[in-house]
């Protein structure tokens, strides 16, 4: 701190040309600023001022360092700032990942209201993960947030209750139930149904055996995907029905109609999750916008 005190003196001399003039912008007597900067040119063993009873000139020496000096505390002070700034959660950079109906029916908004709260924070969204996949991108730090569906199963993460999406069949428009005001689980008993893939461990596969379970039934899957996006096109293209989250509706493809499981209507939940030890501020500012959005 010395040293970026003795530079603040000597730019501020270097300015002045006029050790009372500085000395009085610096709130300080005359003679200790004159020792100060006799002590930087004895420190740096050049002369840096050519004094005379009017005014003081810099030498070349002086006129070197005062361009390196500004730059010093021009760096230092942007460093400050920006620890600022770091400190107040406004800068940063936040990846998320969201489930399929997530990125559809949130991310629009959320990235939105990010953009407009948060400008100095980078942030990249990764659409269409499933869980496991969320989960593990968490642990190796390859996302900050996810937008996903309990259970979790790990205890290394914290995981906040967002809302419960209600549960509709999402059936092709020319199918024989697409007229249908709802619809019981039962009413599928037959219908080839398209799902997420069992294999990469999706959290609605789960979901759908345990509503044919519920219902004394065997699904008959027709077809495993990967992505919400697909399984809604397939339906689109008639090739089966799909039990979705209510917001894939989103999506809007032609040819699918959106069909509500009769009340008391199934639901699942939405939920973010975070590696419990991190606790930078931009994250949590981003956790706040999130929740201020669900909430609203």
């Amino acid at each position: 701190m010395d040293l970026l005190r003795h530079l603040h003196y000597f730019v501020t001399v270097a300015e002045e040309r006029h050790f009372g003039r500085a000395a009085a912008r610096l709130h300080m007597a005359q003679p200790p600023l004159s020792q100060q900067i006799r002590r930087l040119e004895a420190e740096l063993g050049v002369t840096l001022f050519e004094r005379t009873t009017r005014r003081v000139d810099l030498t070349a020496a002086g006129t070197a360092y005062l361009a390196r000096a500004r730059a010093i505390l021009a760096e230092v002070d942007g460093a400050a700032e920006e620890a600022r700034r770091v400190a107040a959660g406004v800068v940063g950079r936040i990846a998320i990942g969201c489930v399929g109906s997530a990125t559809y029916s949130l991310l629009p908004d959320l990235s939105r209201r990010l953009a407009e709260e948060l400008p100095g924070v980078d942030f990249a969204f990764h659409g269409e993960m499933l869980v496991a996949e969320q989960v593990e991108a968490l642990r190796e730090g390859r996302i900050d947030l996810a937008l996903l569906r309990p259970p979790v199963g790990d205890g290394s993460l914290t995981v906040t209750p967002l809302r419960e999406e209600r549960l509709v069949v999402a059936v092709p428009l020319r199918h024989r139930l697409a007229t249908r005001r709802w619809l019981r689980v039962g009413d599928l008993a037959g219908s080839d149904l398209i799902v997420h893939s069992a294999g990469r461990r999706s959290a609605m596969y789960d979901v759908v055996r345990a509503l044919f379970a519920e219902a004394g039934l065997a699904p008959h899957i027709r077809h495993e995907v990967g992505e919400t996006s697909t399984l809604v096109t397939l339906v689109s293209g008639g090739l089966g029905v799909a039990i979705v989250p209510e917001p894939v509706r989103a999506l809007a493809l032609s040819g699918v109609v959106f069909v509500p499981l009769a009340r008391p209507a199934p639901s699942v939940e939405l939920a973010v999750a975070h590696r419990t030890d991190r606790t930078e501020a931009h994250l949590l500012r981003t956790l706040g916008v999130l929740r201020a959005l669900i909430s609203g």
